[in-house]
């Protein structure tokens, strides 16, 4: 029986070792011949604590169309965002504060022929040879925009659209 018992305590022994070098291993230390020397300073650029924010879009009066959606789209977001995101007269207000053209704008009606809202209203600028067209509606998630090519006549919208007279 004595054996047993050495040969668990060897065992176990052993096992203490293994389990002392493993953790001296992981711990590192300088090496023995190591002489410490003058380095050079280094100069870090610490990250900026706030990120800069993407430039916002703005109107690009001498761009095309497909330059200036993206501020278009922006605007027509805004409106959305707000209280008024089924009434055309609000998106046409906004994208004239925006600096686009009153004249050259074009909205369908906020209501039906029977006096219903509308499921869902367009509104337009047309920019050079092409328009920009945003549709807003009550069953959608977001609001569309889209570049379009200018009809025949220089309008962007098909249909019965209002006067803008205010």
């Amino acid at each position: 029986m004595q054996p047993r018992r050495s040969l668990r305590a060897v065992a176990r022994g052993v096992a203490l070792a293994v389990a002392a070098l493993t953790l001296t291993a992981c711990v590192q230390s300088p090496a023995p011949d190591a002489t410490p020397t003058s380095a050079a300073p280094t100069v870090s650029v610490a990250p900026s604590a706030t990120p800069i924010p993407p430039q916002a879009p703005t109107l690009q009066p001498q761009g095309t169309a497909d330059d200036n959606l993206p501020y278009f789209s922006l605007v027509v977001q805004q409106v959305w965002a707000g209280p008024e995101r089924m009434a055309g007269r609000a998106y046409v207000d906004a994208l004239v504060a925006a600096g686009f053209d009153k004249s050259r704008m074009q909205v369908t009606k906020d209501q039906t022929a029977i006096g219903n809202a509308a499921d869902s209203i367009q509104f337009s600028v047309a920019w050079n040879d092409a328009c920009l067209i945003g549709q807003a509606g009550a069953a959608f998630a977001e609001p569309a925009t889209v570049v379009a090519p200018i009809l025949e006549g220089g309008a962007c919208l098909i249909g019965d659209t209002r006067p803008i007279d205010w």
